[in-house]
């Protein structure tokens, strides 16, 4: 029996998702907390990632309509769809829920759990758009015996504020959380309206362990000399941006699939890349330009030259990173660009980030109390 379980997007074939999940379940173990991540794997979530896709989106007409589209780029991976899933599956029954557990799907399976303590989190659990809908279990709110307390730490709602239709849905739920933090300084004023106890912001579990500790499970490309791409939309600009950059230092430009597709014989796409040859890449990477937040992240972990594009909807959570670690200055701006070789006082960033880490810690033991496990 396990005193803490974490509910989280591990089940999704998502590098940050996996990487973050990863993060904190490593930092509770190095203190000795006794944690599984919840082997949760509800088809709305593992879906999307199947050889022939279920999006449960629009009903009826929404689910062959999304699902066919994401068949036909499945199809063009070939058989590089299901090399990319293996390495997936294989980092995720060694690194994260070690093959101990049988899988759930329904949420009335979560009442037969053990687990004293709940983490829900990190990543977007309460964002709708990821989840189809709001959903009980990433608050925690599941009848279980054994349940004593649910910590929120580092949810995020993919934007500062969810669309007021999901108001009310969101003040019946957060209310079976009993302790509330989120990964966007910007969400807490949100939160803050529905929740009577104290919101705090904490960072993403990326950054709850230490460059070495990532290295122990990069695989480095075979590549040298190159500019690492990600995207989590088309982003013309981050291209154009990488292209000229490329052009200037003689550099090759590679990306891994991201769900973006470039046909662009200027781009080096590996279609196969699982977690630890994602962080190989930032890793070994001569320059990292991205819209993605983690991206972003691990490129701050490895002290990497960056610069960062905003999502267009959702680019908050690189805002905030940026702002924590005082690179707003790695930021492309529409209307002056960013400076490629602009310099960065990586001592004042660690430092920093060693301050956020150390609040996030403390919000973490204050409320698993690990004194009542000894």
């Amino acid at each position: 029996m396990n005193d803490v379980g974490i509910l989280t997007f591990h089940c999704a074939d998502n590098y940050g998702a996996m990487l973050q999940a990863y993060g904190l379940k490593e930092y509770l173990r190095r203190r000795e907390i006794k944690v599984e991540i919840v082997q949760y794997e509800p088809p709305y979530m593992t879906g999307r990632h199947w050889w022939i896709p279920y999006i449960p989106v629009g009903g009826l007409p929404g689910i062959l309509y999304y699902g066919w589209h994401r068949w036909k780029k499945n199809l063009k991976m070939g058989r590089a769809f299901f090399e990319k899933r293996t390495k997936m599956e294989c980092f995720r029954r060694q690194c994260l829920t070690e093959g101990k557990r049988k899988k759930l799907y329904l949420d009335a399976q979560l009442k037969k759990l053990t687990y004293r303590y709940y983490i829900v989190g990190s990543d977007q659990i309460w964002n709708p758009s990821i989840t189809c809908g709001l959903r009980k279990a990433y608050f925690g709110h599941f009848k279980n015996p054994y349940k004593e307390k649910v910590i929120a730490y580092a949810a995020s709602l993919g934007t500062a504020a969810l669309p007021s239709k999901y108001d009310r849905t969101f003040a019946e739920l957060i209310k079976h959380v009993d302790a509330v933090s989120v990964r966007e300084r910007a969400a807490v004023s949100y939160v803050k309206q529905f929740y009577d106890k104290d919101v705090t912001a904490v960072l993403d579990p990326v950054f709850l362990l230490e460059k070495k500790e990532w290295e122990k499970i990069t695989k480095l490309p075979v590549y040298k000399k190159f500019i690492f791409i990600y995207m989590t939309e088309q982003n013309d600009k981050l291209v154009d941006f990488a292209k000229k950059l490329s052009a200037a230092k003689g550099w090759e430009i590679i990306k891994v699939t991201d769900g973006v597709a470039i046909d662009d014989a200027e781009i080096v796409t590996d279609y196969t890349a699982g977690p630890s040859e994602f962080l190989g890449y930032v890793h070994q990477a001569d320059y990292v330009i991205s819209s993605s937040f983690h991206v972003i992240a691990f490129s701050i972990i490895f002290q990497k030259k960056f610069v960062a594009f905003l999502h267009s909807s959702v680019g908050e959570r690189i805002s905030n990173i940026l702002k924590i670690s005082g690179l707003e200055h790695r930021l492309y701006e529409e209307n002056t660009g960013v400076e490629t070789e602009a310099s960065v006082d990586w001592r004042e960033v660690e430092k920093r980030i060693k301050e956020s880490v150390e609040a996030a810690g403390n919000f973490l033991m204050d409320n698993i109390r690990p004194r009542e496990f000894c």
